[in-house]
């Protein structure tokens, strides 16, 4: 054992050998401008983006609440007297209510016509090989791409032949066709990251293919389907192209309009002119609108999320 020096006063050798072994001071860091700008630029593009789309819900909301001087006279003003009375007269006076109800119609079905048939084809093309199956997936694929406007002077032909214009089941059969391209490619990719083992279980215990696809994989799709009836929901509601074209109007007080077009019809006749019917009704059927979309889009937010990733991970 070797001789060690004694200790410099003031100091012990455990002390030396304790600033010997700790490690070394972290560096500080430095805050240079480019990199706070590079923190910041994301976060100001994300708020101006809120910004957008808040202040017209905001400037939208508070002018449902006036009357159609106070809107011409002091657009960006608060209300001086609430007008909640606006909202019955645009349900009533305005159609709103019968416009809102056909859209309710048409859209309820048209949605989960779309997520029935979706499933069914996306399962069998996931999870069965036949004779041209990648052939029928790409042709759906090419759905996708096929624009709407290019199909609107063929579809008002055949609806005209078959009697569907100007009639909710017309609409309801297009605007699932139109749905389901998307739907199968996102429904297929799901189905396909599935276990098999469950249905090739369900077989050797004696259950057939409706049984095993409507009570075993069906309900493991949940977050799938929850997730492409919130798309096919927010895209069918917003529709206008298509009920414009295939649903003209039927008597004066236009009964069978959907949402997006007594809407239009009502800004049309309103000309934003104080004279012409109330501009708050219009505003207030807006807002009507308004509600399903961001009902549907909060209360199934965390389970779009979770369908989104659970397909990705699997």
């Amino acid at each position: 054992m070797g001789f060690m020096p004694p200790a410099a006063p003031g100091t012990t050798q455990t002390g030396e050998v304790e600033q010997r072994l700790a490690p070394p001071p972290a560096p500080r860091q430095r805050f240079t401008g480019a990199a706070v700008l590079g923190e910041a630029i994301p976060q100001i593009f994300v708020i101006s983006w809120a910004l957008m789309v808040i202040l017209p819900m905001v400037w939208v909301l508070l002018s449902s609440f006036k009357n159609n001087r106070e809107i011409f006279a002091s657009p960006f003003a608060l209300p001086r007297e609430w007008q909640f009375s606006t909202y019955a007269d645009a349900w009533a006076t305005a159609n709103i209510g019968t416009f809102f109800i056909n859209t309710i119609i048409v859209v309820s079905c048209g949605v989960l016509l779309t997520l029935l048939l979706s499933s069914m084809a996306a399962y069998v093309l996931a999870r069965y090989e036949f004779p041209g199956s990648r052939l029928v997936y790409y042709l759906f694929l090419v759905g996708m791409t096929f624009p709407l406007f290019l199909a609107i002077v063929p579809l008002v032909k055949v609806t005209q032949n078959l009697g569907l214009q100007q009639s909710f089941l017309g609409l309801i059969i297009v605007y699932v066709a139109f749905s389901l391209p998307f739907s199968i490619f996102f429904l297929t990719a799901f189905f396909a990251s599935l276990p098999k083992e469950l249905a090739e279980s369900a077989f050797i215990d004696g259950a057939g293919h409706f049984r095993t696809f409507f009570q075993i994989m069906l309900p493991m799709a949940k977050p799938g389907l929850i997730s492409i009836g919130v798309f096919n929901f927010l895209g069918q509601w917003n529709q206008y192209l298509l009920p414009l074209v295939l649903n003209p109007s039927k008597d004066e007080q236009n009964s069978n309009f959907l949402l997006t077009q007594g809407l239009a019809d009502l800004a049309l006749r309103t000309r934003y002119e104080s004279s012409a019917t109330s501009v708050a009704e219009m505003f207030a059927g807006l807002v009507i609108a308004m509600i399903p979309v961001l009902a549907v889009y909060i209360v199934f937010q965390r389970r779009v999320e979770e369908g989104l990733t659970a397909g990705a991970l699997k």
